[in-house]
């Protein structure tokens, strides 16, 4: 049977407003509208080339043009003034919380702000920053989503406050996401509504009327919608994806696939017969009580605090053996206020598939400390099966996985991972003797590791807590409903609906998360006609913002089952 997976999915706005594609396109557009004040600021997430802004609006002819990168402080300040949040670590740095304006040069600002002041001809400022100068004139902002940063980081981009085009990607990574996104997405916040024009930056320029986007993200807030996802290789990545998403054959895998991170994924509006391209983080910061609920705003603020995404070891290998930090640990040592308490749930299995869970019985602790630190140093090779549980794992198994648990899947399974967002706070213990596809050793994390690893996890532990955790709620001829986790010691719950013919389902105030896991389609309908029908297809990840307060789930051709958190 063949894929109705959607690589792109759009979310249908109802608002049929111009969409400006290309420089010439909205240059013609600013021109026809007029430009406040005679001044064009232009806001820029970073990542953004402040030159190509510049010269795809050339055309308007301005006579003074204000580069923001030229106002920054010297790059040996930034780097000493951020090296609290940098660290030395190549992955992990601690949580930045000072605003964009500490980065500019105070007297450069000045000087800047003065020469606007004093121009008599159209001036364009342009850069990160550009509002700092000035609170008149036509706002603009160039917006860009994290996985397109990433993608050009890869290709030897820089940071936008650090000289680092030769830097490895682990590290801009690094920069980015502990310092630079941000001051970036709290600046872009206390923007937004005033903002008049709006320009998606990942590929051709696509612009659109400011104000047709709020109303477009107030009208998503408040029906269910899907993100573009994207997909990674990795080290141990499968097949599995490649072959049910009708993937592009010259990968020669996938690891993974994040259709359900709102932070890096991207939301594709329709505005008439065009689109355009968002990062969904926007949603979650414009919009967060209307999508997430009180309870979930009220516990976590503007941060979307689930995450959905699938691990492909189809054909391939082992994840490295690995632990998470808890909550204490995580806000003490990187500033964050949560920690990723996380789950594995099973969608595709085979004879291989295995789950690596919690410390065998009766261990010894020294000893296993001593072997992950000389595996460590390269003298010799751990052995992940003397000390830690090996589960045969099969479809729609559910393995509970609260911070502290040493664990990992093994080859030859597809993993649905459902977890708390602080997404990047893995404390690698053992990679299998790899390296990764840029040929460099994989970065391990033992001391973090050792300090975190709860040692009293063993085998009959996790039998007991972590492990066929099912409970039957209800079940009739229309559906059946079953609660799956997660442990008592993680924020999440996850049921699984089984839909025979069909089930209405209340959000609880709080928005919900959910995938197809098996089943080709599913139906979501509103019970009062307040959003359009919505399709899902397998394996696909949606998200019903606690707004719509109930909706009904009907299955298409057969039996769906849907996981929901």
């Amino acid at each position: 049977m063949s894929s109705m997976y959607r690589l792109h999915p759009i979310t249908e706005t109802g608002i049929n407003d111009e969409v400006s594609i290309g420089y010439d396109a909205i240059c013609k557009r600013i021109e026809e509208k007029g430009i406040m004040d005679n001044l064009l600021v232009c806001e820029a997430y970073p990542g953004t080339p402040e030159d190509e802004i510049i010269k795809g609006l050339s055309p308007l002819s301005p006579s003074l043009i204000i580069r923001t990168s030229a106002l920054l402080k010297p790059a040996d300040e930034l780097e000493a003034f951020f090296q609290d949040y940098i660290t030395d670590d190549r992955v992990f740095g601690f949580m930045c919380h000072k605003d964009i304006e500490s980065c500019f040069d105070a007297e450069k600002l000045k000087e800047a702000a003065d020469s606007v002041r004093k121009s008599s001809g159209l001036v364009l400022i342009a850069g990160p920053g550009a509002s700092l100068l000035t609170d008149k004139g036509t706002l603009l902002y160039f917006d860009i989503t994290r996985w397109e940063i990433q993608l050009r980081y890869r290709k030897g981009m820089p940071n936008w406050l650090f000289n680092n085009p030769e830097e490895e990607t682990l590290r801009k990574f690094k920069r980015g996401y502990f310092i630079e996104w941000r001051m970036a997405d709290r600046h872009k916040l206390s923007l937004f509504s005033n903002i008049e024009w709006y320009i998606s930056a990942d590929a051709d320029p696509r612009m659109i009327k400011a104000s047709s986007l709020r109303s477009a993200l107030k009208r998503t807030a408040q029906r269910p919608f899907r993100m573009e996802p994207y997909f990674d290789p990795g080290v141990w990545g499968g097949q599995w994806m490649k072959r049910t998403f009708n993937l592009p054959a010259e990968k020669a895998n996938y690891a993974w696939s994040f259709d359900g991170v709102p932070e890096e994924n991207a939301i594709i509006l329709s505005f008439g017969k065009d689109t355009v391209k968002i990062p969904a983080i926007n949603l979650v910061l414009t919009n967060p009580l209307p999508l997430l609920g009180e309870h979930v705003y009220g516990r976590y603020g503007a941060e979307f605090p689930i995450r959905f995404d699938i691990l492909d070891t189809m054909e391939g290998g082992n994840l490295s053996l690995q632990v998470h930090p808890l909550t204490g640990y995580i806000q003490h040592a990187f500033g964050m206020n949560y920690t990723q308490d996380e789950s594995y749930y099973i969608i595709a299995d085979s004879e291989d598939s295995s789950v690596y869970l919690g410390l065998k019985n009766g261990i010894d602790r020294d000893e296993m400390e001593k072997d992950l630190l000389s595996a460590e140093k390269g003298e010799t090779s751990f052995d992940a099966e003397k000390y830690v549980n090996k589960f045969r794992a099969k479809k729609h198994d559910h393995f509970l996985i609260p911070a502290g648990t040493v664990h990992c899947s093994g080859k030859g399974t597809v993993v649905l991972e459902i977890s708390a967002t602080p997404y990047i706070f893995t404390f690698k213990l053992w990679d299998w003797g790899r390296t990764g596809l840029d040929g460099k050793p994989r970065p391990l994390h033992i001391a973090h590791g050792l300090r975190n690893i709860q040692w009293n996890r063993d085998t009959d532990w996790v039998k007991e807590n972590l492990i066929d955790q099912e409970k039957q709620i209800h079940d009739s001829s229309d559906y059946g409903m079953c609660r799956t986790g997660l442990h008592n010691l993680e924020p999440i719950e996850t049921i699984r609906y089984t839909i025979r013919k069909e089930a209405t389902i209340n959000t609880e105030d709080s928005v919900n998360m959910l995938n197809l896991v098996e089943g080709q389609e599913a139906v979501i309908e509103s019970l009062d006609g307040s959003f359009p029908r919505f399709e899902v297809h397998h394996a696909e990840t949606f998200i019903v913002p606690a707004s719509v307060k109930q909706y009904r789930i009907k299955a298409v051709n057969g039996d769906a089952v849907l996981i929901a958190a």
